[in-house]
């Protein structure tokens, strides 16, 4: 496929812009840039007026004069000639009458902060690189407006069944009637039958629990889920009870990278290598009887006598942990981990990392929507195994999963 080049620029043009002056302090000082833009824009905005007066209702109509409108760019603040009529009539589309932003102009803004980047931080970026007062008012404004599409977001309809959903949080600090209080926030990423990744919602809560994820299902299935195949989640306290509840014939499966991390966190520096290698056998067994029997002679054995914290761990979530030895190997690689929506989390943690809390859990919202819908973007490629997984799938779960297809 041939590459797309950028249109070519007149050679006249670009003499006319430069005028005989220094290219270079030009570009340095963004003159050039914004000499285009104005003279773009007026030419744009002339011909809207000259489309608006051939209108048959404005035949008695005609030009008069100009206003004058300081409009913030990109590249720093530009002063156009908006053209004007006798009626009054005109209403320019390219910039509208009370518009003193050009168009891109807030989706920069919505970028930065994005990014991690705090209010006062993009207003003195914005100065120092483009010369451009923009107060922290005006950004907060813009940053604010995203809040609808945070709403819009996590009401929007989701499809009938999804054959994966991780479930996962993480915890933040958040302002909360006057006190800063630690509150989980949790994010539900789906796996659509041809394996790409949609995120579900996000919720934010101080406290989680068999109420709280009753309530989360619920909202899933007015949301127009109707069934989930198989739910990883990271031990999340009365989860198995509510989703059941909601959809009884979801599988429950405790991911298994976090129950190894958790038993290494009784486990001293020295013997974690050995206590690792012990552990294989019981999440490396061909069946659930296999890994039943493993987990017995580990829980027996040395290492299970010197740390029985893990064997109780362990023990606490087997029936979550059961369901992974019915899968074949394909399917085992993607549901190992949470993996998937732990990277998502550490985006969202390094975007964070230097504010210290959130004002509230409206700010928290916003800047978590804008880092979840930009990943999501980036998400172009099922995983590798999900080809080998998907017909595994086909077969476990049957007509379940043919609807997913034909979603």
């Amino acid at each position: 496929m041939a590459r797309r080049t950028a249109p070519a620029i007149p050679d006249d043009l670009l003499d006319q812009l430069l005028a005989g002056g220094d290219a270079a302090a030009a570009l340095n000082s963004g003159d050039l840039v914004n000499a285009l833009k104005k003279a773009l824009a007026e030419r744009v905005l002339s011909a809207e007026m000259d489309y608006h007066l051939s209108d048959e209702a404005e035949a008695e109509n005609s030009r008069n004069g100009y206003g004058r409108k300081s409009v913030l760019t990109g590249t720093g603040k530009i002063e156009i000639a908006i053209p004007r009529d006798r009626a009054g009539s005109f209403d320019p589309q390219l910039i509208a009458k009370y518009q003193r932003r050009f168009p891109g102009f807030d989706d920069k803004i919505i970028s930065m902060y994005a990014r991690g980047m705090r209010i006062r931080e993009i207003a003195e970026h914005l100065r120092e690189i483009y010369g451009m007062d923009a107060s922290a008012e005006l950004i907060s404004t813009i940053t604010d407006a995203v809040l609808d599409e945070v709403t819009a977001w996590q009401q929007r309809p989701l499809d009938p069944v999804y054959p994966l959903v991780f479930f996962d949080a993480i915890r933040e600090k958040i302002r909360d009637e006057g006190v800063v209080r630690n509150k989980a926030i949790h994010i539900a990423l789906g796996v659509m039958a041809d394996g790409t990744k949609v995120e579900l919602g996000m919720w934010i809560e101080q406290n989680e629990g068999a109420k709280f994820w009753l309530r989360v299902m619920n909202e899933l299935k007015n949301r127009g889920v109707e069934d989930i195949l198989l739910a990883v989640v990271d031990g999340l306290k009365g989860f198995p009870e509510a989703i059941t509840a909601v959809f009884p014939e979801t599988i429950v499966q405790t991911c298994i990278v976090h129950l190894l991390r958790n038993s290494m966190d009784f486990v001293s520096y020295k013997d974690r290598k050995a206590v690792a290698t012990a552990l294989k056998d019981i999440y490396r067994a061909v069946d659930a009887r296999a890994a039943e029997a493993a987990f017995a002679a580990f829980e027996a054995g040395p290492w299970g006598q010197k740390y029985p914290a893990i064997g109780q761990s362990w023990r606490r979530v087997w029936q979550e942990v059961i369901p992974f030895f019915g899968f074949p190997g394909d399917v085992r690689r993607i549901i190992y981990t949470t993996n998937a929506i732990e990277a998502l989390n550490s985006k969202l943690r390094r975007a964070i990392r230097a504010r210290g809390h959130f004002p509230s859990d409206e700010a928290a919202a916003r800047l978590l929507y804008l880092i979840l819908n930009r990943s999501e973007k980036e998400w172009v490629m099922p995983p590798r195994e999900w080809a080998m997984a998907k017909a595994q799938f086909a077969v476990i779960f049957g007509d379940r999963f043919v609807r997913a297809l034909a979603a």
